[in-house]
């Protein structure tokens, strides 16, 4: 059979998935190997993306052990011609593209390294949570080899191209606080407590309107690449639709009735 298009089975044992409430908790449990992205890890991700539990509302993802997610796994590095290598990442991208235009929003629960592949899996989420132990870092540049598994779309989108080149030329390393400061997550906690965070933001999440969370996930990054006049028209579509749902206007009504709590200052 030709190598072309054949990758490792799923390995089914290298994710756990529990519900708590209606958010689904994806763990990746490979500590052994600071969670380092096998080719089983990463169809393992895409088949638990594709099938969450009917009754889930947002997604929480995050790493057994010390490290959220090392990269990839270097044993796992074959020699492969330019044909199979365009296979083999357009497999990363279709995987990751599960958890990123998925049904749910997902949040990130970061600790330890968030390194490569790590990353690129980090950027796919809809929100990172960032403990005081995480850092961050893009080797490949250092390595000879570059992103495959999507990096070079969504970190740019994050933190910039610019601020990606440093990274992948100099094997520059942030920590939690200076991630957040350039956009690689968007909160920091003490160490051990990016879980709590994320459970906490994902059971929020999931109360939200369903077709509105869907709208954030799918509509809102596809009008910020189109162009202004495009954007508005796209904008008013999801706009109408979003507002007709019979959930919307229950929650609306509620607010008019005063039954439903107002904005208040942080």
């Amino acid at each position: 059979m030709s190598t072309l298009h054949s990758h490792a089975a799923p390995a089914t044992d290298a994710v756990q998935l529990t519900m708590h409430g209606d958010v689904a908790v994806v763990r990746l449990c490979r500590p052994a190997k600071r969670n380092a992205l096998s080719d089983g890890l990463i169809l393992a991700i895409r088949d638990t993306f594709q099938n969450l539990p009917a009754n889930a509302r947002a997604a929480v993802i995050h790493g057994e052990g010390d490290h959220f997610c090392a990269g990839l796994d270097l044993s796992e590095l074959q020699e492969r011609d330019a044909g199979e290598g365009i296979f083999h990442s357009r497999m990363w991208h279709q995987a990751l593209d599960c958890v990123e235009k998925g049904n749910v929003p997902v949040v990130a629960a970061l600790h330890g390294a968030v390194v490569g592949g790590g990353l690129e899996l980090a950027s796919a989420c809809h929100i990172r949570v960032a403990d005081e132990s995480t850092f961050f870092a893009l080797p490949e540049g250092t390595r000879g080899i570059f992103v495959g598994g999507g990096g070079s779309v969504r970190v740019p989108k994050l933190i910039g191209a610019a601020r990606m080149t440093d990274m992948m030329l100099t094997g520059r390393v942030y920590n939690a606080v200076d991630g957040e400061r350039v956009g690689l997550s968007q909160y920091v906690v003490p160490a051990g407590t990016a879980l709590d965070k994320a459970l906490e933001l994902a059971t929020r999440i999931a109360t939200n309107a369903p077709l509105t969370n869907f709208a954030l996930m799918h509509a809102l990054p596809r009008i910020a690449e189109q162009p202004g006049d495009h954007g508005f028209f796209t904008e008013a579509l999801i706009s109408s639709i979003a507002q007709a749902a019979p959930e919307a206007k229950a929650r609306v009504r509620a607010f008019l009735e005063g039954k439903a709590a107002k904005v208040q200052k942080a």
